[in-house]
Order: C-alpha cells, then structure tokens, then sequence
C-alpha cells in the first residue's frame, strides 16, 4: 500500500477591510482615551456620586461622535492650519482646569464638602452641563488627538475610513459608560471622608498638571 501525500499551501484568512477598520479605530480610540485627565476625572466623580451619570456620559460620547466625524472628514487639517485658533483654545482650556482645581482642592480641605453624595446636594443640571461640555470642548488635547490625529489615521484605511470612525466611537462608548456607571463599584471605598479627600486631591493635581502643560504648549 503506498501512502501518497500532496503539500498544500496554508489556508490564508482575510479579514474584511471595514472590520479591519472598525477594529483599528476601537483599539486606537481606547488607547487615547483611557488615560488620567480632567474629562475622565468629572466622571469618574460623578459616577462616584451616583450623580447625573447619564447625562454626563451621553455629552461625553456625543462629543467624541461629533469630534471623531468631524475629523475624519477633513476638519483636523482646518486645526493645523490655524495655529492660532489652538493657542487661544490652550489659554481658554488652562484657565478653565486650573479654575476646576481650586474648586477639588477646596473640596479636599474642607471637612463640610467631603460628606459622600447622599448627604450632599447635587449640582444643578445646568450647573453639571456646563462643566462636563467645558471639561471636553476647552481640552486641546482633544481637538490634537481625535479630531487630528484620528482624523489623519483614519485616511489610511481608504474607502473605509467611516468604519474606521464608528469603531472610535464604539470605543468611546464603551469607556465611558464602563466609567460612569462601574464606579459604583467602588463606592464602598469611598464611604470614608477621606477616601473623598485623596480623589478630590489628585483631581486637583491633575487639573494644575494640565493646565501648566496648555500654558507650556502655548508660549
């Protein structure tokens, strides 16, 4: 009995190029996002408190949509070419995080600010509005890195560049709600005046740190 073999070449598996795209956009999105700053800090706080996380989330992922679309289709080239315009969003956004800081920092001092959200009044909607539209459209880093950066990597997926953009925000999506409605969790830990006073310290500290760093860019 003779035993004949036939050597075939691997099985080669191709993705579809818009899944590609969408993947890419999701794992870059998320690599950009999920990092200590002023908006993540807003809620993660807010979730925290139990206090208009859904609101807070839906504006922060709206943002991220509108800004990840408008990237994409052309507008981080406008940015560049305006380097004035960033200058001005710089100063704005520094004057803006280091304001916030005086206000967590005042938060950590100050035993009466400390008790946990059931025993606190809740700002105001418009009040809770106002900040996290500020926290996200005063950022620069947001227009430097969804609107240009994503935006110019999204062109090298052609004719799947959309794809690409709804991965992004998919990935937005997700952060943040994971964000805002997981913080619950730790709420056990927080149940301590002074847990309240280390987060609204460090929330202090990273909003000094970025404004000093708006303040450098724009010099």
């Amino acid at each position: 009995m003779k035993f004949r073999y036939e050597l075939r070449a691997p099985t080669v598996v191709r993705m579809d190029p818009s899944l590609v795209a969408a993947l890419s956009g999701l794992g870059l999105g998320l690599s950009l996002i999920v990092a200590i700053g002023s908006q993540n800090a807003f809620v993660l706080r807010q979730g925290l408190r139990r206090e208009r996380v859904g609101l807070v989330v839906a504006v922060c992922v709206v943002s991220d949509a509108v800004l990840i679309a408008a990237g994409v289709a052309g507008a981080g080239a406008v940015v560049q070419d305006r380097p004035g315009l960033l200058t001005a969003v710089r100063i704005a956004g520094a004057a803006f995080l280091a304001g916030y800081g005086v206000l967590a920092a005042r938060r950590a001092v100050r035993p009466g600010a400390l008790t946990p959200a059931d025993e606190s009044a809740p700002a105001s909607v418009a009040a809770t509005l106002a900040t996290v539209l500020a926290l996200t459209w005063l950022n620069p880093h947001v227009y430097l890195d969804t609107v240009v950066l994503l935006g110019s990597i999204a062109h090298s997926h052609p004719g799947q560049q959309w794809w690409f953009a709804s991965g992004a925000v998919a990935g937005s999506t997700l952060w943040f709600t994971a964000l805002g409605h997981g913080a619950a969790l730790l709420r056990p830990l927080f149940a301590a005046p002074r847990a309240w006073r280390v987060l609204d310290g460090v929330i202090a500290l990273v909003m000094w740190a970025l404004a000093a760093s708006l303040v450098v860019a724009a010099a």
